[in-house]
């Protein structure tokens, strides 16, 4: 089992789901397209407020958009 605590996300299933390009959803957060793109690739972690952002603008519960791998023990 691989005990590494791992933050995952379902950015781009939701962004595509709401027919928003990277560029777009970039624009109507305030960031960068190459922000979106890390954010849905995973090789950026967003902070509590961009997350929540992020979430809000996809109306999506946060949960639903930022969660942790199955696997891992946090404790």
């Amino acid at each position: 089992m691989n005990n590494k605590l791992s933050e995952k996300n379902n950015v781009e299933k939701f962004r595509v789901e709401k027919e928003l390009s990277q560029r777009e959803l970039a624009n109507l957060i305030g960031v960068s397209t190459e922000t979106v793109v890390s954010i849905e690739n995973g090789s950026f972690i967003p902070d509590i407020r961009l997350a929540l952002t992020i979430s809000t603008e996809l109306n999506k519960k946060f949960g639903e958009v930022f969660f942790f791998n199955a696997g891992c023990k946090i404790f």
